[in-house]
């Protein structure tokens, strides 16, 4: 079985085209209609991420931590306590492609780190995305690490002793704890996800705050 662990804190505007995203990805013919679960880790949601979820063929977990660190280590457990044998990783704000399972698979190795494109550049200045784009490698062998867009083999995951309970940074962790143990990681430009510039973002230090200091005086 194949597991996806998708964090949210307050995702009503976005969980909708995530989870059809991604459950059309569980549908790929190359993954030869193996079972995939689909595990939704509600963060101290007061809104109607809830309900949205009621809607599609998805698990919920609760958690009350405001730690996307703390979500998906929740969200992996469940799974693997399931029988995943595969976690793929992505965020509420963020869509995914319908070969993105598949092409993780396709590389056979211990964990995949793929890229992601931002959906929409409009919140911010030009200078944001003209920086952005100078620095970031969309090309094999990168070295970017995004939970928006990352795979492990539930062995590896264990081995590495899971996501820790962090605000953020939890991926960046557990991919330094992969090399540590000598997990075989496929750095991929062929596993793309498409994530959100939105600049109400929820994880500071995260993705959203790294595009925020772009946007600071050089």
């Amino acid at each position: 079985m194949i597991g996806v662990v998708i964090p949210a804190h307050n995702e009503e505007r976005c969980l909708e085209r995530c989870l059809q995203s991604v459950l059309a990805a569980a549908e790929h013919p190359l993954l030869a209609a193996e079972t995939v679960r689909v595990m939704v880790v509600l963060d101290s949601c007061d809104d109607g991420s809830a309900a949205i979820c009621q809607h599609y063929s998805v698990q919920c977990l609760e958690v009350h931590a405001r730690s996307v660190g703390v979500a998906r280590a929740a969200g992996a457990h469940a799974l693997i306590e399931a029988g995943a044998r595969w976690l793929a990783c992505t965020d509420a704000d963020s869509t995914v492609p319908v070969d993105w399972l598949a092409a993780q698979l396709a590389h056979q190795a211990d964990a995949v780190c793929g890229v992601v494109e931002v959906d929409d550049w409009s919140p911010h200045h030009l200078q944001v995305r003209a920086r952005y784009e100078a620095s970031y490698r969309d090309e094999d062998g990168h070295s970017h690490i995004h939970g928006a867009n990352l795979g492990v083999t539930s062995a590896a995951y264990l081995l590495a002793g899971g996501f820790p309970a962090l605000a953020c940074h939890e991926d960046v962790h557990l991919v330094r704890a992969l090399e540590a143990v000598g997990a075989r990681i496929a750095w991929s430009r062929s596993v793309r996800v498409r994530t959100s510039a939105r600049l109400d973002f929820r994880a500071q230090g995260g993705f959203g705050s790294y595009l925020q200091t772009l946007g600071e005086p050089a």
